[in-house]
């Protein structure tokens, strides 16, 4: 069974594991960052902690935009840092049996941060793979512009 977070970005119906949610909040200002790749939006300061602020719309080759306050951020961990994703909704948690998620690799040669698709009655749901959201050259990226913002797990 997968307990995930159910979220939508301009239509596409993403899901992220509930283990690594540590919660959701309102859109807050966000400070751009300089030399970034356009997937990674800025930086916030939540309860101290400075995160990356990640656009999945970007991710999903949809047309990035500014985020607006009806957005949420969803915070969530990587083996490497704590993220904010910019989430257009927040659909709340869904149980998955194991079976109904279709390892996208079967489908695919490679899903990059799709890690599996669930069939949904009123479409497609996909499962990210948090450790492999962000690719090696925008973790690097990332690295060498913000050091060691967020915790890592």
């Amino acid at each position: 069974m997968k307990r995930l977070l159910a979220i939508e970005v301009e239509g596409v119906r993403i899901a992220v594991h509930l283990d690594t949610v540590e919660r959701v909040v309102r859109m807050v200002a966000v400070t751009p960052l300089p030399s970034v790749p356009p997937i990674i939006r800025g930086l916030i300061n939540d309860r101290g902690r400075l995160l990356p602020v990640v656009d999945p719309r970007v991710r999903f080759g949809l047309t990035a935009r500014e985020p607006r306050l009806d957005d949420r951020l969803v915070i969530v961990r990587t083996p490497e840092r704590c993220l904010a994703l910019v989430a257009s909704e927040v659909h709340g948690v869904l149980e998955v049996e194991d079976a109904e998620a279709v390892p996208v690799t079967s489908i695919l040669p490679s899903g990059g941060s799709v890690e599996a698709v669930v069939r949904l009655p009123d479409g497609l749901l996909l499962i990210q793979d948090m450790g492999r959201f962000l690719s090696l050259e925008e973790e690097m990226a990332l690295r060498s512009v913000a050091g060691s913002t967020g915790e890592p797990r």
